[in-house]
């Protein structure tokens, strides 16, 4: 192929590289000792930069992020003024680029989908970004474009959709065909890197050997670290000062060698050579609808794809390349910040290379005297510079055709040697020695004089003449930082900082979504500056200014939307049925910027963006009943919305029906009660979906008992939480139509063979009444009495401190248990498995420790002196019937009726309510007698008899009925239940 190419491009001009075809050829011959490969790669490099350069459309290629590029692509905009401009850019980010004036650069263009059509669902959310920064060329010609009347800016790379649609086809994402791209990141710091999260970088001119070891014989012969400083050195320098036709050839010739021993990676070549179709096509298609003259454009690339092969090159290129149509992905555009660190991280340069980078290119302006272009109104711009811009496009002179062979000249020369310039390399030393006092160094006079020494030291043992800032950091860290950091930072990021430190973007309120700037006129009241990067305290007093309630809300709502410490609340809580006077937050919301833009991609207000989350949770494939309460909980907690509760609630049931495990029974419990809670007491009745789920669930966790019981994957913790469902929800579930029936058998039917889960179904079975307290206490003396069971005992205890989850009653047998293992085993059985007891306790039931403590301090003396003498009260011998002298007391009669005539008012109500109109009656008149009450109401006494199980019916002899003292005496049970009622009421 190299061939090929080689004759095609030799026969067509063969003055123009000719000499220095001619040299590379005997250069190979002696290398090599004849033709081989190394003569056709030489030769191939030639011809692609004769190719590039005889094209009529004029390319510029570029590098990423490069001063030099930018330089010269300033000085080329003002010479030749085009009237079209063709970027290497996605065509669908277009509208986006005229918002840059109203942001602070570094930003990004980001397209953004969050449902995706047509991709992988695991791919979501799908995210390109393209960083542009002012030391860059590609902004250059954007500002060029936008600010310059009668020029258009086409941009011609493959879209978004393309992006992902072309990876796809290799099988692999574009993440992974971007961790491809290069070598690893030459130690790029990943502080920022989330600026622009996961998304697939897009930059002009990625220019980097694809071929390990081109790259690792460039960075040891050119004496550097890393590749970023190769670059800097061997390519910036020498093309800084250089004319157009130089630089163009040079970066011809790069990207041609980087293209021709890049490694065989087929999807990567396939990607590259659909890409430079897809920009010559579309080139094409401009100009045919246009009628532009090809001399009147320029066309900026990167140098890897100006020096292409493929046979849709240049205007007269075959057009064989069909553009295949997006998917139905739906793609959202805007603007997020970026940051040198972002850039760095995401494009694999090192660390501080591009604060340097923006160094040079101020420097480069001072001294070449070359006015660049910035976007009216552009942050930081100067309002003169247009005035001069415009002065100056008048007054470049026409400039003579240059040579062919620009490029022979420029290899042939030896490299011309900076010269040293102490006063800045004096600056940067004693800069950095007070940076480092700063920051704890102990750092003095003569570390500054020792870092300028070894900046020119190190300068000549790599055969430069002045150092660079890469000299100068290694200096720094050799002097200064010695054998250890006592400081916040180390010296190396002392130096980048004092460079320019890590410069951070900011899109402008004009830019943001819809969104956005909702959020931020809502939090307007609290009169911050929530733009500003770091944290700001807002302090809320709704009991004063009741307009801040709204601003509450939306902090609340932005604390479930956005990252951890974007709305950290200080003081105050929002929980159901619960509302704060007071708040105090902390907001971040200008460093987390690109998370608030991107909520915009997804709705114009925080409750749409919300309601559509909590739908999407709900209805996921994988959510559970948890997940789908928590998603109920939220919208009655942060957006109040009735109708959207009712509806994934009704969905809860659903999915509770459907399951088949109990995973998520502990907080389906929860959460289940804290709904409840809140409806019972902020509405008259309860919403039907609650009594429905209650319902379901109480069939449900009765049908999964007995398997749960016995299930190895089941913990002991989801056990108990069901027990807990179906004992704290009994009386709601037998009022709805349950029943108890199911639970009982449910109950029996488990048959547990581990220990904890064994001391969890004995408490249930107290619970349901089929195993009494006493006999509870009996089997746990048992336990403890044999030798066998009593390594297994702390398991046993486990499970009955889970079983105060459904039966909180049963806390003073589980102290009197933990109290007879410790009162009545030896310490060489006791101390092996006290470990095992406190983690086992600590791990599996910590939020029911306190409960334990309670009945604990409410059973054991306050006083240590009175330990001695305290007797536990189970070991306390059975005390006599309580009600026993009460019945042999004299019961005097008539108490409860002196109460009536004192209070006439409520016995006048509850007559009225029983329609009795009689009245009182006469002073000195009997009161009716409860034996002719009973004969007058047979019917109540009949029912309360056959309740009783009395068969006997009334006495024969008419109008005798037994009174109520020989009632008592036939039925103490019931006459001591009647009293005790009585007397605890």
């Amino acid at each position: 192929m190299s061939g090929a190419t080689t004759m095609s491009g030799s026969g067509s001009q063969e003055s123009a590289f000719s000499a220095l075809r001619g040299q590379l050829q005997e250069a190979a011959a002696s290398f090599a000792g004849g033709p081989d490969a190394l003569e056709g790669i030489l030769l191939g490099m030639v011809d692609d930069v004769d190719r590039a350069v005889r094209e009529p459309l004029e390319i510029f290629p570029v590098c990423h992020h490069s001063p030099a590029s930018a330089l010269a692509m300033a000085r080329r905009l003002r010479e030749k003024q085009p009237k079209v401009v063709y970027l290497e850019l996605c065509e669908d980010m277009a509208p986006l680029l005229t918002e840059l004036r109203n942001c602070r650069l570094p930003v990004a263009v980001q397209a953004f989908a969050g449902d995706v059509d047509g991709f992988p669902a695991e791919w979501a959310p799908l995210s390109v970004v393209a960083p542009i920064t002012e030391a860059s060329a590609e902004y250059q010609a954007i500002a060029y474009a936008l600010d310059t009347p009668g020029v258009e800016l086409v941009l011609v790379d493959r879209s978004s959709d393309h992006v992902f649609q072309w990876d796809s086809r290799g099988g692999r994402t574009p993440q992974d065909a971007d961790g491809d791209a290069g070598a690893p990141a030459d130690g790029a710091p990943e502080a920022e890197a989330p600026l622009h999260g996961e998304a697939v970088g897009v930059g002009i001119g990625d220019l980097r050997p694809r071929f390990a070891e081109l790259e690792e014989h460039l960075l040891r012969h050119g004496r550097v670290r890393h590749w970023s400083e190769w670059w800097h050195q061997y390519v910036e320098v020498p093309l800084g000062d250089g004319d157009h036709d130089v630089y163009r050839q040079v970066m011809f010739l790069i990207g041609s060698l980087f293209r021709r021993l890049a490694p065989g990676d087929v999807d990567r070549v396939r990607v590259d050579e659909d890409r430079e179709r897809y920009m010559w096509t579309r080139m094409r298609e401009h100009l045919a609808a246009t009628g532009t003259d090809p001399e009147d454009c320029l066309y900026v690339c990167g140098a890897f794809h100006a020096a292409s092969r493929v046979e849709e090159f240049g205007v007269h290129g075959a057009d064989t390349f069909e553009i295949s149509p997006r998917t139905a992905t739906t793609w959202q555009y805007g603007l997020i910040p970026s940051s040198h660190a972002a850039i760095e991280a995401q494009f694999g340069l090192a660390a501080g290379s591009v604060s340097i980078a923006s160094t040079e290119w101020t420097k480069s302006l001072e001294r070449t005297r070359v006015q660049p272009y910035r976007l009216a109104g552009q942050a930081g711009a100067r309002k003169s510079a247009a005035r001069k811009v415009r002065g100056a496009r008048a007054a470049v002179p026409p400039q003579e055709p240059p040579s062919p062979d620009r490029l022979s000249g420029f290899l042939r020369r030896p490299p011309v040697p900076d010269a040293l310039d102490e006063a800045e390399l004096l600056g940067w030393s004693v800069d950095i020695v007070r940076a480092a006092r700063r920051n704890g160094y102990l750092a003095s006079t003569a570390d500054a004089i020792a870092v300028f020494e070894t900046s020119i030291l190190l300068a000549g043992m790599r055969d430069r003449a002045k150092p660079t800032p890469y000299d100068f950091q290694d200096a720094a860290v050799t002097c200064i930082e010695k054998d250890r950091v006592p400081g916040r930072r180390d010296v190396r990021r002392l130096v980048e900082i004092m460079m320019g430190g890590d410069r951070i973007g900011q899109v402008g309120y004009e830019a943001l979504p819809p969104l956005a700037r909702d959020v931020y006129d809502r939090l307007a009241p609290l009169g911050l500056k929530l733009q500003q990067r770091g944290v700001q305290r807002a302090l809320l007093d709704m009991a004063s200014r009741p307009e801040l309630r709204a601003c509450s809300d939306v902090l609340w709502m932005l604390r479930r939307l956005m990252p951890h410490g974007a709305a950290r609340p200080i003081m105050g809580e929002r929980r159901l049925g619960e509302r704060s006077v007071q708040e105090s937050w902390d907001l971040a919301l200008g460093t987390h910027q690109r998370a608030l833009i991107e909520l915009g991609y997804e709705g114009v207000s925080l409750e749409q963006v919300l309601e559509q989350r909590l739908r999407r949770e709900a209805y996921d494939p994988r959510a559970t009943t948890a997940t789908v309460l928590a998603a109920v909980e939220d919208a009655t907690l942060y957006l109040g919305s009735r109708r959207l509760a009712d509806e994934l609630g009704t969905h809860a049931l659903k999915v509770l029906a459907a399951e088949r495990s109990v995973d998520g029974a502990p907080e389906v419990l929860r959460r289940v009660r804290a709904l409840l809670a809140y409806h019972r007491t902020s509405e008259p009745v309860l919403p039907p979906w609650i009594e429905s789920f209650v319902r379901t669930g109480y069939a449900h966790y009765c049908t999964l008992l007995p398997t749960a019981f016995r299930d190895e994957d089941a913990t002991v913790g989801q056990v108990a939480a069901m027990l807990g469902f179906l004992f704290s929800m009994e009386g709601l579930a037998l009022s709805l139509g349950c029943d108890r029936t199911q639970l009982e058998l449910a109950v029996a039917q488990s048959h547990p063979d581990e220990p904890s889960r064994t001391a969890l179904l004995w408490a249930a079975q107290v619970q349901l009444g089929t195993l009494s307290r006493a006999e509870l206490r009996t089997r746990c003396d048992e336990l403890l009495d044999n030798p066998l069971v009593v390594p297994s005992y702390p398991r046993y205890l486990s499970g009955f401190v889970h079983a105060l989850e459904p039966v909180p009653g049963l806390a003073d047998v589980v102290v009197e248990a933990v109290s007879n293992a410790f009162g009545r085993l030896p310490d060489a059985v006791l101390l092996p498995w006290l470990p095992l007891l406190i983690t086992t306790l600590r791990s599996g039931a910590a939020d029911l420790a306190p409960l334990l403590i309670r009945e604990a301090g409410r059973i054991f003396p306050g006083r240590l002196e009175a330990l001695d003498a305290w007797v536990p009260p189970w070991r306390m011998p059975q005390q006599a019937d309580p009600f026993a002298a009460r019945r042999a007391e004299p019961v005097p009669g008539r108490r409860g009726a002196a109460l009536l005539p004192a209070h006439p008012v409520t016995c006048d109500a509850v007559a009225g309510l029983l329609g009795c109109t009689e009245g009182w009656p006469e002073p000195g008149a009997p009161a009716p007698s409860g034996a002719a009450l009973l004969s007058a109401h047979p019917a109540a006494c009949d029912a309360v008899a056959r309740l009783l199980g009395c068969e006997g019916g009334w006495t024969a002899a008419a109008g005798v009925s037994p009174s109520g003292a020989a009632l008592a005496v036939r039925h103490p049970e019931t006459a001591r239940a009647l009293e005790s009622l009585l007397t605890s009421a």
